[in-house]
Order: structure tokens, then C-alpha cells, then sequence
């Protein structure tokens, strides 16, 4: 299981993070709520393919994947989500739309948004929607090879999706 796998990949790397369970939740607000963080603190991984293949982009859960702003930053003038059943080949071991955010570690390569760089810690699924890994954002960039840049816009506040 991907928890098992997670687990071991931190330990081994010496990162400090705590693990916690919760009801089950789907959105970042949900996940955000159930385990009592701002939801820009929550990783929400969007998975996307363009010329150069796969690629993760995370982003704070109160943003959404700016698709456009991905495009130029990576000069990449065809980029689109993948499909669920993409996602169900690349992390075979997660629920869809749970993976956590380490794509370099199957090969796809990490972009993390500068909004959710800026944060001390950061929170997100870890291959179910029950279960969250809570680590500092410095342990993330350096153990997941990621690039930063500007990738998000922020949801509006009506927004439900997450």
C-alpha cells in the first residue's frame, strides 16, 4: 500500500512528519477541516501531460492549477489534466485523486506552486482520503526534487470543489 511505502520513504530519509487518520474526506476544504489546518495548507496534487509527458503540479488547496500560467512558465503550449484512468495507472496504489505529491519518485517530475512553497508546513493525502501526512514544506522540496514556480490561482471563496 502507498502508506507503507510513504512511511518508509521518509523514514529512511530521516523527515520528521506525523501521520493522521480521518473520516473520509475529498476536497482540500474537507481534508482541511477534518484535520483542523488553513486549507492553504493542504497539497493538492494536480496531475497533467504535455510534450515532455507527465508532470505534478502542487498547489495550496484554496488555489486551483492555473493551466495557462503552467504552459508558459514550462513552454509547453500543450498541456492537459490527466484522465482518471491515467491516474489509476501512474499511482496504482492510491484512490483516485488521493496521491501524494512525490511524483519523482515514478518519474514524473514535481512543480509546486510559490503560494504553497511559502508555507512553514504542509499537509496532504497519502494515497487515501483518510489518511494525511503533516511534514515541513523544506522536507517536501528537498526529498521530492520539485520545481517552484508561480502555477495556481486562487478559488474564489464560493468555490466547492477542491
Amino acid at each position: 500500500m502507498i502508506l507503507t511505502k510513504l512511511e518508509t520513504l521518509l523514514d529512511v530519509n530521516g523527515i520528521h512528519y506525523t501521520h493522521t487518520t480521518h473520516k473520509p474526506a475529498f476536497t482540500a476544504r474537507e481534508v482541511a477541516k477534518a484535520e483542523g489546518v488553513p486549507v492553504g495548507h493542504i497539497a493538492k496534487c494536480i496531475v497533467f501531460f504535455g510534450e515532455e509527458g507527465y508532470g505534478m503540479a502542487v498547489v495550496p488547496g484554496d488555489h486551483k492549477v492555473d493551466l495557462h500560467e503552467l504552459r508558459e512558465r514550462l513552454n509547453q503550449p500543450h498541456i492537459r489534466l490527466a484522465a482518471e484512468d491515467e491516474l489509476r495507472k501512474l499511482f496504482p496504489d492510491s484512490e483516485p485523486g488521493a496521491m501524494p505529491p512525490f511524483g519523482n519518485h515514478i518519474q514524473v517530475p514535481v512543480f509546486v506552486d510559490i503560494h504553497l512553497a511559502a508555507q512553514e508546513t504542509i499537509a496532504f493525502n497519502a494515497g487515501t482520503h483518510r489518511d494525511v501526512i503533516h511534514m515541513k514544506f523544506r522536507d517536501f522540496e528537498l526529498l521530492s526534487g520539485a520545481t517552484i514556480l508561480p502555477c495556481a490561482a486562487v478559488l474564489s471563496r464560493s468555490a466547492t470543489s477542491g
